[in-house]
Order: C-alpha cells, then sequence, then structure tokens
C-alpha cells in the first residue's frame, strides 16, 4: 500500500502505453485508480507484468483469460475488474 514516488507512476504509465488501445485502458485504469491502494506484492506483480509482450497481455488480459500463468491470476482479476 506505498505510493509510488512521482517519477515510478510516470515510468509505469508510460509502461501501461502498450500500443493497443484495449491494453492501454485496463492497464491505465488499474494504474490511476488501483495502484496505489494495493499491497506491495500486487504493486511488484503488476510491474513484472507489464515486462511481458504485447500479444501475451492480450491473450491473458482479454483473449484467453484463462490462460493466465498462476502468478499474474489474482492480479488479472483486479485490472479487468
Amino acid at each position: 500500500m506505498t505510493k509510488p514516488p512521482f517519477k515510478e507512476k510516470e515510468r509505469l504509465q508510460w509502461q501501461c502505453r502498450r500500443g493497443m488501445l484495449e491494453l492501454d485502458c485496463l492497464l491505465e485504469r488499474f494504474l490511476l485508480q488501483h495502484y496505489e491502494n494495493q499491497p506491495a506484492s500486487v504493486q511488484a506483480a503488476f510491474r513484472q507484468l507489464l515486462r511481458e509482450t504485447d500479444p501475451r497481455l492480450f491473450r491473458w488480459l482479454i483473449a484467453a483469460p484463462e490462460d493466465i500463468p498462476e502468478k499474474y491470476s489474482a492480479l488479472a482479476i483486479l485490472i479487468r475488474n
């Protein structure tokens, strides 16, 4: 539940811009509305998720959420809701 320093949040917001409008909307909304209120473990998982490729993120968050790796499954539910 730590508030990220301004520069870190700015960097994360930039990483949320993926080139696919659907992903951009999901990821940026989560960052701006929910990220700061999440435990450190969820924040770390989100930062790690942002390192994944766009096709994987699209498949896991939109097209085939049942394929998401276990380490991201709880986070994906938060992002999609």
